[in-house]
Order: structure tokens, then C-alpha cells, then sequence
């Protein structure tokens, strides 16, 4: 049946024009007009052009900086500009952090310099910086099952790496160092914890990213070390001998800050109280410009929308652009929009959010109803000349849309190329450099396909699957 399926959907995004075609979901015009729509964003830099500007008028805009206010004022301004014809935000308040200065070095038994970066909520060192011995430790659980005794008093070191996938899937894996370590590492008596950047890379740029401390345990100080100088740490205790080091990080935390989720909608023309949801998150760590992270996601969601809104008739349903507050720290913006729009969950017919960098697009996957499911093939089709195969009824429609689906919202996945993105996720390397126009745009247009026709089709998609079936 799927074969099908993708044989009379390849007819339809080249040149076919039979009437015949149309069936229960999408009328033979709404095809025909996702392949234009696919055409026409897959050849064009307009999601790119956002994120240049993004880039180069903002720059890095941690949730709570200034650049992040000036970031709110920007998107205001794009989506006006866009042609998007309703525009607002809505306050998020959140705990902000700020790094002011990092440094490291080994001091014993060959003293050098390393490259280090703060995690993201990490508490200050004392101001003359902190000295201790380093502990090695293969992996958190190894941390997690030493003694004491072993660690107290000591910098404890997790050098586990991150593998590189095309999925990204080593990063569940191994981001729990990042995520956990101090408590853990506090929690046995450690005076700071110190980790293998989470990334793929094998430059002199560590990783950042958010840690979080149990309130149980005392709040130690943490840092993440560069790949390559993680590996200079465990030659120099290769040789047997104590490594000292020194950190001296500084920090401040402001307990309540102010952004906002910045939304931008192409009404709908006959189902207008009918949601098709695309999200992105606007805030970006301090060290790049937020490039891949999230600029590129930006940009893809924006143009996609344009697009549709720039047609003679107007979708069914409501086109809504969120551009979410503070997801680096923890979905703010993603929690803040749930508990707002709670009341209208049934009203938001399915959603995506890009937040994976700009490789290209290989994979459809989604998670709606069984019986919508060859709708999905429908939309796969119109997909299949950009590279992208069907995939499965098992998606995930994003970190910031993670609060909405679990509570039931359909969602779309589509699936990237990441095998470069853990290279340059959360340092200073997070630039505009990295992406690939072409890549970008299409992204744009896999997004613009799922967006019109998810707006044109008849019927729903219903509920996605409950998070344990999920795990099946």
C-alpha cells in the first residue's frame, strides 16, 4: 500500500494533472500547489537571508541578555516584514545567567594552559580560582558508584566522548555528565567537576550547555574541557603521577529575568481557530552567533510560513510561527506557551519544530493517529524529490513542542542530517559559516509542504501516541 502510495505521488510532484488522483485528504489542487510551493522555497534563499540577518543584527543572545531584548525587537520586525498578518509575544520569566570570565590550567606535572568553557547555571570559583587533584572517571556511572572517599576534597574529571551518528542519538547518552555531573560529583565531596565537552569535534572549542543541581547537594562549580585538551588531561595521569589543576570561573544569576515567545501567524481562511504549529527557538548561547543553534531553525520556519502566506488564497487553516524563549536552559518558552494555550490544545491539528542545525532533510517521521497515517504518505510523496523517505508513526516534534505532545498534540518530525552538527553545537564555532544555503532551503521547502497540506487537508490527525507506547 505505501508503495502505492509513493508511485501516484511521484506522478503528482513531477508533471501529472489528473483530477482522477484526488482522494479523502488532499484535493488534486492542494497537490499540485505543494509542488509549486516545494519548487519555489527549494530554489529560492529567503530562509537563509533570516538567518544571516539574525546573525549579523543580533548575534549570540543568551535568554536575559540585552541581545536577547534585541533579539524579541527583530523578530517583531521580520515577521511584519514577512508579510505575516498577526504578530504579538507573550512574556516568559525564567532564572538568567551570565558568564564573565573562565580560565584553566594544569599546574602539575607539566604545566599548560587548557581551553575550557563554564556550564551553563554553573556557580563562580572563589575569586583567586580553585585548586585541586583530578579524579578521572570513564563515564558518569563510574562517578556514580565511586566511593567517596575517592573523590572528596578533588576536581572529579568524566571524560566520556560523544560518538558521532548521523541521528545524533550519542548525545542522550552522554549528556547526562553535562546535565548531572556536578550533583553527582558534590554529592561525594567534590570540590568541582569537570567534564569532556558533549561534541563530536576535535577543535580547541569547548562545549557548553545547561547543568542542573539537585537541591539535595552543594553547588560546585563546572567546566567543560575542550576534546582536545580532555585528552591532554588523561595523557598527563597516563604517567602516573597526581594532576593538579586551576580553575577560576566567574559567574552571575540574576533570579528573575524577562523574554518573551514571539509569535507570528498566516490566518487561516475557513478554519482560522485551526492551528498548524512551527516552531523555533530564538535564544542561542553566548559563545557563536547561533548559527545552527538556533538561527538555522529560525529561518526555516519563517520562510516556510511566508511562503504560504504570500499565496493568492489563503490557507484553510491558521499558519502560527513561534519563536520560543529561552529553550537553552531548560524550555521556558515551550512550558510558558503550554500553560497559556492549554485551552486551545484541540484547536493545534499537528506541529513541528526545527532545532537540529541545517543538514539536509532525509527522513519524514510523525506521530498521529493510525487512521491518519496515509495522509502522511501523501505528504511523503510530495517530499520524495527532495531526498526525504517515509519513515515511521513514532516522531518527535521537538524539544520546545515537547510539553504540548505530551499531553496528545500530533506532531511531524523531519529528520536531518547531523553527522557535522555535535561539531559546533554550543561553542563560539556556532557561526553562519556552517550552513549550506542550499541545505537550508531545503529544509524550507520539506517545511513549507507539511505546512500547507496539513492546513488544506480534511480530517485530522488526531492525538499522537502516549509516551509509553511511544517507548514499544
Amino acid at each position: 500500500m505505501k508503495f502505492i502510495s509513493f508511485i501516484l505521488l511521484s506522478a503528482i510532484s513531477t508533471s501529472s494533472t489528473s483530477s482522477s488522483f484526488a482522494e479523502e485528504w488532499f484535493t488534486q489542487q492542494d497537490l499540485e500547489q505543494a509542488v509549486q510551493l516545494r519548487n519555489q522555497a527549494s530554489g529560492s534563499p529567503t530562509g537563509y537571508n533570516i538567518v544571516e540577518s539574525l546573525t549579523t543584527e543580533v548575534g549570540p543572545r543568551l535568554a536575559g541578555s540585552d541581545a536577547d531584548k534585541v533579539a524579541v525587537e527583530w523578530a517583531k520586525k521580520q515577521f511584519s516584514t514577512l508579510g505575516f498578518d498577526k504578530v504579538w509575544s507573550e512574556e516568559v520569566k525564567f532564572p538568567s545567567w551570565q558568564r564573565i570570565h573562565e580560565t584553566g590550567q594544569i599546574l602539575s606535572p607539566f604545566p599548560q594552559p587548557v581551553r575550557l568553557t563554564a556550564l551553563g547555571n554553573s556557580v563562580s570559583t572563589p575569586a583567586e580560582g580553585l585548586t585541586g587533584e583530578v579524579v578521572h572517571f570513564n563515564d558518569l556511572d563510574e562517578l556514580q558508584n565511586a566511593d567517596a572517599d575517592q573523590v572528596k576534597g578533588k576536581i572529579a574529571f568524566i571524560s566520556k566522548r560523544m560518538g558521532v551518528y548521523k541521528d545524533g542519538k550519542d548525545y542522550g547518552a552522554t549528556v547526562g555528565a553535562r546535565v548531572n555531573g556536578a550533583s553527582i560529583a558534590a554529592s561525594k565531596g567534590a570540590i568541582a567537576v569537570m567534564i569532556r565537552s558533549v561534541g563530536t569535534d576535535n577543535n580547541r572549542t569547548p562545549h557548553t550547555g545547561v547543568l542542573h543541581y539537585d537541591a539535595q547537594s552543594a553547588k560546585i562549580p563546572a567546566v567543560a574541557l575542550s576534546n582536545p585538551d580532555a585528552d591532554l588531561v588523561i595523557r598527563q595521569l597516563n604517567r602516573g603521577l597526581p594532576v593538579s589543576m586551576k580553575l577560576n570561573v566567574e559567574t552571575k544569576v540574576n533570579p528573575e529575568a524577562v523574554s518573551y515567545n514571539v509569535i507570528g501567524e498566516i490566518s487561516g481562511s475557513t478554519k482560522p481557530n485551526e492551528i498548524i504549529l512551527l516552531g523555533a527557538h530564538l535564544d542561542s548561547w553566548d559563545l557563536g552567533t547561533g548559527a545552527i543553534d538556533d538561527g538555522a531553525g529560525v529561518g526555516i520556519v519563517m520562510a516556510a510560513a511566508h511562503y504560504i502566506g504570500q499565496l493568492e488564497k489563503a490557507p484553510k487553516r491558521t499558519i502560527r510561527v513561534v519563536l520560543f524563549a529561552n529553550e537553552e536552559s531548560g524550555l521556558f518558552g515551550g512550558k510558558a506557551y503550554k500553560k497559556a494555550h492549554l485551552k486551545q490544545l484541540d484547536q493545534h491539528i499537528i506541529g513541528a519544530e526545527s532545532d537540529f542545525g541545517a543538514g539536509r532533510i532525509y527522513q519524514l517521521d510523525a506521530n498521529v493517529k493510525a487512521d491518519a497515517w496515509p495522509a502522511i504518505e501523501k505528504i511523503s510523496g510530495v517530499l520524495s524529490p527532495l531526498d526525504i523517505s517515509l519513515g515511521e508513526n513514532h516522531g518527535d516534534g521537538g524539544p520546545d513542542l515537547s510539553p504540548f505532545q505530551h499531553i496528545g498534540m500530533a506532531t511531524f518530525d523531519l529528520k536531518q542530517d547531523g553527522t557535522h552538527y555535535f561539531d559546533w553545537h554550543h561553542t563560539s564555532n556556532d557561526t553562519l559559516d556552517k550552513i549550506s544555503p542550499n541545505d537550508l532551503a531545503q529544509n524550507v521547502a520539506a517545511y513549507t509542504v507539511i505546512a500547507y497540506l496539513s492546513a488544506q487537508m480534511e480530517g485530522d490527525f488526531g492525538k499522537s501516541a502516549p509516551e509509553e507506547e511511544k517507548q514499544k
